[in-house]
């Protein structure tokens, strides 16, 4: 088997570098949009539009019942897919020199992300409550993104200062 071969099959679910500079400006757009309403308490843009909701909120006099039309702000879900999708662009788009190396760091980042982000988890767990914690679950569907994405270009950037120093 050849070495291309080899490469290919190491790397075959990464995307193309091409795709990471819009990664980044999806990303960046929603994480300044979800962070604005964070500030805000979701409640700053008005955004509302008809929604058809496979789960609602249940109760008697439900504003957003399940499996029917009805109106919700979509300012937060838009944040969120941005956030999801432009993360999703970032961390899996190859580099412009993809080698065993950096996919050594891109597994490590990842293990390390995970752990982190269980452990930020686990605190959450034993230290918020109320509505609190709710916030703290709709932050943490995003904290594996940004711990892989920090750790990962940060061993980049140190890996590539000391082959610049030596």
């Amino acid at each position: 088997m050849s070495f291309q071969k080899i490469k290919n099959m190491k790397s075959r679910f990464l995307l193309p570098h091409t795709f990471k500079p819009l990664g980044w400006v999806l990303f960046l757009i929603g994480l300044v949009l979800g962070v604005f309403l964070l500030i805000n308490n979701f409640d700053y843009f008005d955004w509302e539009v008809k929604v058809f909701p496979l789960l609602g909120d249940s109760g008697l006099f439900s504003s957003n019942p399940s499996l029917t039309w009805s109106t919700n702000n979509i300012a937060d879900e838009i944040a969120s897919i941005l956030l999801i999708i432009g993360g999703v662009l970032v961390v899996f788009s190859r580099t412009k020199d993809e080698d065993e190396y950096i996919s050594k760091i891109r597994m490590e980042s990842l293990i390390w992300a995970t752990y982190v982000n269980y452990f930020v988890l686990l605190l959450a767990v034993l230290l918020v409550f109320d509505f609190s914690f709710f916030t703290v679950l709709v932050i943490n569907m995003f904290t594996v993104l940004f711990f892989f994405i920090f750790r990962f270009h940060y061993v980049l950037y140190k890996s590539k200062q000391v082959i610049r120093d030596e």
